[in-house]
């Protein structure tokens, strides 16, 4: 096997999906002990791999489809030589990280064939190496694919394996964490909540959501608190309002390391599929999550403490656009996945 003394590492994608990728890259540490690796992601996701005990270094690339100049992809391909990589590995087979890895002159460049879908793509021309994955994609858990593209690489047997890792919880973190708990009633149990998908078809309803939090309140002294981004602050305040209890909306007040603090400091999530399930998921938060049109089977959080909820529709796992959706306003992938199924993994969870 090569060695390999200075590796980038390009993940230029979203939340969920970098906390994934760290499993790879775990892999690739012990292949490659002595190596140094950096990781080039996406401004946002940035303080999920900062201070990460597998990564030596994090590179931020503001990429945008279409909008990046000519001039500033220049200036990143001039800091990459300048760094003088021996190696670049791609885990999202996107067109631009492969470019600048090419222009930049990095003599081994590695990436799949395929990682997100199986079209083929002119990217691979650019890798000097191209790892096939053979496999349907949705079903397999896409951390697998992750580690599949790094075993590709080093000759790693599939015995190798890694979980995800998440960068370090700061005692900063830790400090704003138990300040926003403050904020709650005083309870036996503290339960977060994540109310919002990236998209309609992985929102599960209001008012199931409310129906949860209305029931584990009167099973238990539990106080309750929603997390998410900024823009996802006016939706959880609409679900909060369904509720008949206090819940206390965290949305857009915390980092990604304060977030994983919160979540270290709960007693249960219970969330849709999204991003922050996949910190929670690594910081081995016990969790539901309810899924609607993306596969469990792909995307199962990795944390034996999690449960996940599906009620597998023939048409899905699909991309359809929810006006497009043939049970749309309520699509049977959620609506099918009623508050006592989600309340009889919640009560499992708890009593542990």
């Amino acid at each position: 096997m090569k060695k390999y003394k200075n590796i980038l590492v390009n993940a230029l994608v979203n939340l969920g999906d970098v906390v994934l990728t760290t499993g790879a890259i775990a892999l690739l540490k012990k292949a490659y002990p002595g190596a140094r690796i950096t990781m080039l992601v996406k401004p946002v996701v940035r303080e999920a791999v900062e201070n990460n005990p597998v990564i030596d270094e994090v590179m931020v690339f503001a990429y945008k489809s279409k909008e990046n100049s000519w001039g500033q992809m220049m200036g990143m391909v001039r800091e990459l030589k300048s760094r003088h990589f021996d190696l670049s590995l791609s885990l999202d087979r996107k067109l631009r990280p492969a470019l600048l890895a090419f222009l930049a002159r990095i003599p081994e460049r590695v990436g799949p064939d395929r990682v997100f879908d199986p079209k083929k793509s002119r990217v691979n021309w650019l890798y000097t190496k191209t790892v096939p994955i053979g496999y349907n994609l949705d079903k397999t858990l896409q951390a697998d694919t992750y580690q599949n593209i790094v075993r590709g690489l080093t000759g790693q047997g599939q015995e190798a394996t890694a979980e995800p890792v998440f960068a370090r919880i700061t005692p900063e973190a830790r400090e704003k964490a138990r300040s926003l708990l403050g904020q709650l009633p005083p309870a036996d149990k503290i339960i977060a909540l994540c109310v919002k998908g990236t998209f309609p078809l992985k929102t599960w309803p209001k008012e199931y959501f409310a129906q949860v939090v209305d029931t584990l309140a009167s099973e238990y002294k539990a106080a309750f608190f929603v997390t998410g981004g900024p823009g996802d602050r006016e939706y959880a305040e609409e679900v909060i309002r369904a509720c008949k209890v206090p819940v206390v909306n965290f949305c857009g007040m915390t980092n990604l390391v304060e977030l994983a603090a919160l979540f270290e400091a709960s007693d249960l999530l219970v969330s849709v599929d999204t991003g922050g399930g996949h910190i929670a998921a690594a910081c081995k938060v016990p969790m539901v999550v309810m899924y609607g049109c993306t596969s469990p089977d792909r995307w199962h959080p990795i944390n034996e403490k999690a449960r996940v909820l599906t009620s597998r529709e023939a048409c899905c796992p699909c991309t359809v656009r929810a006006e497009e959706c043939p049970s749309w306003p309520k699509p049977k992938c959620l609506w099918n996945v009623g508050p006592e199924l989600v309340l009889r993994e919640c009560r499992s969870l708890l009593l542990k």
